[in-house]
C-alpha cells in the first residue's frame, strides 16, 4: 500500500530520470523501503540507452519493395524503416545489456503496483525550491511540452503528474546528450548527431537514406556506423580523430574493464563485413550542398589536432553522422547549486564523494552527470546512490554497509576505464582552425564564428558569458545544449587559454530547467511559490 506521505506527496527520496542511474536508483531506494518518486520525462523506463522502439513514430509513408517504408528523415532526408522482419523483431534486439534493464524494468513495475514508488511519467522537473525549515524540498512539476500521447501497450494508466512533490532527499539522473563541434556546413540538412542516428534505429527502426560518413572521436562510433550498415546504409567511411596508440598510454585503466573488449570486437567484425573504411586521425572538416548535404572533406590530422595541409579530400555522401562524446545534462545539479568542476574529458561534471553527495546537503547526483562513463557505470552509480541514500535516512545495516563498499569498488574500476577512454579520445586541440568566419556555431540564434570573433576583437568579450551576451550563442531555442561547449572552447581560444569550468558554467545555467507553460509560471507566483523568491540557477 502506497504510505500516507507519499499519498499526500511527501517521499522520502525523488529520483530524477528513469534511464540507467535513476531507474537503478528508484528500484534499489524502494528495496530498501523508501517511499520514492520517480520523475522521468519519457513514457517509458530507459532513457537514452535503453530505448524502445515506438511504431508511432513515423508511421506514415509509402511501402517500398522487400518490405521496407520510406519515411521523412532528419531535415527532409529520405530515409527507410528497416525490413519488416526487424520492426517485428524481439524486445531488446539491438541493446547491450538488456537482461540488467529487463530485471529493473519489472522490478520498478511491482514496487509501483505496491505503492512504494511513485512513477511519473511524462514529467520534467522544472524548479527546485530551496529547503524548508525541516529540510525537505519542494520539486516544481510540469507535463513535457509536447509531449506524445500515452498508449503504449505496456505502459500502467496513470493519473496526471502533480504540480508539486516534497521529498527529504533528491537523487538526480538526468544522464547526457551529444556534445557536437561546429564545422563549415554543418547547419545543411542531413547532418545528425550520431546519438539522434542511433535514436532512430533503436525507437523506429528508422535510417538516413543513401550513403552516409560517421565521424567525430570516441568508442560510439562503431555501433552507430555498425547499426547503419546492419540497416543496409552504405557507410563511406567513419572518420576517428584520434590514433588507437592512445589507448596505450592508459592501459592500467583501459584494461580495467575486459568486458568492454568483445563489444569492440563485434563492432569491428561488422566494419569489416561490410568493407567500411576506418580512417583514424581524420575529421569531417568540411560539409558541402546547397539544399541538402552532397559530400563532406575528410582531412587527416596531426598530432596535435591540425589540419594536416593539402590532406583533405572530398567524399559524395547524402548524410553525416557527427558525435564527439557526450556532455552531461546539468541544469537540475547547477539550479540546486551544487559544485561542479571540469573532467578530464574537458565537460562540466558535478563534484560528488565516494557516496555520491554533492556539496549541497540531501542532493546526490548519479550517471553522467558525475562524468561520462556509460550505463554500466550508470547503473552502478544509481543502486551506490540509493543505498547510501537509504543509509542516511537509517535503513543502515552491517550488509548495506557491505555492499556499499562492494560498489564503490566497482564504481571505481569502471571510472579508471571511462578515465583512460575519454584520455585516449579527446576532442582535438586546434578544432576551432577549421572553422571560417561564415561558419554558425548557435543554429538558434545564427551566431557565426566571424560574429564570436568580432564579439572579442571590438567588444573585449574574452569568456563564454561574455561572448553569450554580445554575440547570443546559447540565448535561443536550445539554451545552449548544442553550441555551449563550442562557444566555451572558442572563447578560451581566442583568450589564449585553456576552457575552465566558469566558461561552460555559464553555457549551462538555465533560469528554468526546462520548458513550462506561462500558466504554471502565473499559478506559481500567484501561490507565493519560489519564483517570487528567487530559487532557480542564475539566468542568461
Amino acid at each position: 500500500m502506497e504510505t500516507e506521505a507519499a499519498s499526500a506527496g511527501v517521499f522520502d527520496v525523488a529520483v530524477v530520470g528513469a534511464g540507467p542511474a535513476g531507474l537503478a536508483a528508484a528500484v534499489h531506494a524502494g528495496d530498501c523501503g523508501l517511499s520514492v518518486v520517480l520523475i522521468d520525462a519519457g513514457q517509458q523506463p530507459g532513457g537514452q540507452f535503453w530505448r524502445h522502439r515506438d511504431e508511432k513514430v513515423h508511421g506514415a509513408g509509402t511501402q517500398r519493395p522487400g518490405g521496407a517504408k520510406r519515411i521523412s528523415g532528419a531535415g527532409g532526408i529520405p530515409g527507410y524503416a528497416g525490413p519488416a522482419e526487424a520492426a517485428a523483431a524481439a524486445e531488446g534486439a539491438g541493446h547491450h545489456d538488456w537482461k540488467t534493464f529487463a530485471g529493473l524494468r519489472s522490478r520498478l513495475y511491482a514496487h509501483e503496483a505496491a505503492g512504494r514508488v511513485s512513477y511519473l511519467r511524462g514529467t520534467q522537473l522544472w524548479l527546485v525550491e530551496p529547503p524548508a525549515s525541516d529540510g525537505t524540498r519542494v520539486l516544481q512539476l510540469s507535463p513535457v511540452l509536447d509531449a506524445p500521447a500515452s498508449g503504449s501497450a505496456d505502459e500502467a494508466a496513470v493519473a496526471p503528474a502533480p504540480a508539486s512533490v516534497r521529498a527529504d532527499r533528491l537523487v538526480l539522473c538526468a544522464g547526457g546528450y551529444d556534445r557536437q563541434l561546429p564545422a563549415p556546413g554543418w547547419d545543411l540538412p542531413g547532418v545528425m548527431a550520431a546519438g539522434g542516428v542511433q535514436a532512430l534505429l533503436k525507437g523506429s527502426g528508422a535510417v538516413p537514406g543513401g550513403t552516409g560518413v560517421v565521424g567525430g572521436t570516441g568508442p560510439f562510433l562503431l555501433p552507430v556506423a555498425a547499426g547503419l550498415a546492419g540497416a543496409g546504409v552504405k557507410v563511406a567511411a567513419v572518420c576517428e580523430a584520434n590514433s588507437p596508440t592512445g589507448w596505450l598510454r592508459n592501459l592500467r585503466g583501459a584494461v580495467r574493464a575486459p568486458e568492454k573488449v568483445p563489444e569492440g570486437v563485434e563492432y569491428a567484425a561488422v566494419l569489416a563485413r561490410h568493407r567500411i573504411p576506418y580512417r583514424i586521425r581524420s575529421a569531417v572538416t568540411e560539409i558541402h550542398g546547397t539544399d541538402r548535404v552532397e559530400a563532406a572533406t575528410i582531412s587527416r590530422l596531426a598530432p596535435d589536432g591540425s589540419v594536416v595541409p593539402g590532406s583533405g579530400r572530398r567524399v559524395p555522401c547524402d548524410f553525416v553522422a557527427l558525435g564527439w562524446g557526450f556532455t552531461p545534462l546539468l541544469e537540475l545539479v547547477l539550479a540546486v547549486g551544487a559544485a561542479t568542476s571540469l573532467d578530464v574529458d574537458g565537460s562540466l561534471v558535478a563534484v560528488v564523494d565516494n557516496r555520491l553527495n554533492s556539496s549541497v546537503p540531501g542532493v546526490s547526483v548519479a550517471g553522467e552527470s558525475t562524468g561520462i562513463g556509460g550505463a554500466a557505470m550508470a547503473v552502478v552509480e544509481g543502486e551506490l546512490a540509493a543505498l547510501c541514500a537509504g543509509d542516511a535516512l537509517g535503513t543502515g545495516s552491517p550488509e548495506l554497509d557491505l555492499r556499499i563498499a562492494r560498489l564503490q569498488r566497482e564504481r571505481a574500476r569502471l571510472h579508471a576505464f571511462a578515465v583512460a577512454m575519454h584520455k585516449a579520445n579527446p576532442v582535438p586541440a586546434r578544432w576551432t582552425e577549421w572553422l571560417t568566419p561564415e561558419t554558425i556555431v548557435c543554429r538558434c540564434e545564427e551566431a557565426s564564428y566571424g560574429d564570436l570573433c568580432a564579439a572579442h576583437r571590438d567588444l573585449g568579450a574574452d569568456d563564454a558569458r561574455s561572448l553569450k551576451s554580445y554575440a547570443r550563442p546559447g540565448m535561443g531555442w536550445c539554451q545552449g545544449r548544442v553550441c555551449g561547449f563550442a562557444t566555451a572552447s572558442i572563447a578560451a581560444v581566442l583568450a589564449g587559454r585553456g576552457p575552465t569550468a566558469e566558461d561552460l558554467a555559464a553555457m549551462s545555467k538555465r533560469t528554468l530547467a526546462a520548458p513550462v507553460s506561462l500558466g504554471r509560471l502565473a499559478a506559481l507566483a500567484d501561490a507565493g511559490g519560489a519564483a517570487t523568491h528567487g530559487a532557480a540557477a542564475e539566468g542568461p
